[in-house]
């Protein structure tokens, strides 16, 4: 009876959704990027701000805090307390709105040290979300992975084991956010792509995010059928919801709408082609009639000038022959 209010706990926890805004985003890659230049393989932590609602985490935003660890030993780490209370009271100065609701990492994975960093804070508030931001740029999708730590007890009756949960994360923006990163994205945009490179760009990226997402999937399920890792109901059920919005390609009437849709657009390109074909054709004839009357005139000029300068030749000639017969 003891597991019932910790099984609907743990469901309650993963059945929340943390909202990443890019204010965050864009603090947590400065942070980075600033400790990054000294050391570059070492991860920067930070507190997260915002509002728990709970169903819903808004992380609003974020400061740095200094933090050391020791590479070989894990459990060497240190954490200024008092730096996060006096810049968790300059934040609340701010915007009460804000409270502390986690923290953050670089990782780019878990760490053995994170449970007793995520204890630190659970000194300030009852459940803090951990975030880790992967800030490589060779990273495909979103960049966020959201966990709260909970304690798994077995139904074998074994000791209870410290770990942490997985639960959705997503990003979003206000209009103003929205506003600004438009505006910083067209600051560093490449001038020399199109507009059509740029989408193409998007779009491959974006299935080489699915692609990755899928894999994973594999991957997992795999494990599963191998008996590696446990069956988790909550991931079968997203997975059959998933499956379930897949058209049923036995269909023939489904086939046949995406046999006419396909269609339907390859006939619009085959159109574009012809239409771009028959301007530069059309191009090229009135360029080269452009070039043949250009030669004409030139020609003509020419003649002209020759004429003119064989008039100008016999006029000297008949004023030489002038002056001789005076002279004479």
């Amino acid at each position: 009876m003891a597991s019932a209010p910790q099984t609907e706990q743990l469901a309650a926890l993963a059945a929340t959704t943390v909202i990443v805004h890019p204010l965050v985003l864009l603090s947590v890659s400065d942070h980075h990027g600033r400790t990054s230049a000294r050391m570059s393989h070492k991860r920067v932590i930070g507190v997260l701000l915002g509002q728990d609602n709970g169903k819903t985490i808004n992380v609003a935003n974020s400061f740095g805090i200094p933090f050391e660890e020791d590479e070989k030993d894990p459990k060497t780490w240190f954490l200024d307390h008092n730096y996060i209370e006096s810049m968790s009271e300059m934040f609340k100065k701010v915007n009460a709105r804000e409270k502390m609701v986690g923290w953050y990492h670089t990782g780019p994975q878990l760490r053995a040290s994170d449970q007793e960093i995520n204890d630190v804070f659970k000194r300030y508030i009852p459940r803090p979300v951990m975030v880790i931001v992967d800030t490589r740029q060779s990273t495909v999708g979103i960049p966020t992975e959201a966990y709260f730590a909970v304690e798994e007890i077995k139904d074998d009756g074994s000791e209870s084991k410290r770990t942490f949960l997985h639960v959705p994360s997503v990003i979003e923006a206000e209009e103003a956010e929205e506003i600004g990163v438009e505006h910083l994205l067209r600051d560093i945009k490449d001038s020399t792509t199109t507009t059509l490179a740029t989408r193409v760009t998007q779009q491959a990226d974006s299935l080489r995010a699915l692609q990755s997402r899928i894999k994973d999937l594999r991957d997992y399920l795999l494990q599963v059928a191998q008996g590696k890792l446990p069956v988790n109901h909550q991931i079968t059920y997203h997975l059959q919801d998933a499956l379930n919005l897949l058209p049923d390609l036995s269909n023939t009437l489904t086939t046949s709408s995406f046999i006419g849709n396909t269609n339907d657009q390859l006939l619009v390109i085959y159109l574009s082609s012809l239409v771009r074909a028959v301007i530069a054709l059309h191009a090229l004839v009135d360029n080269k009639a452009q070039n043949n009357r250009t030669e004409a005139e030139e020609a003509k000029k020419n003649e002209a000038s020759a004429v003119v300068g064989k008039e100008k030749d016999k006029s000297k000639e008949g004023t030489k022959a002038e002056e001789k017969g005076k002279t004479s």
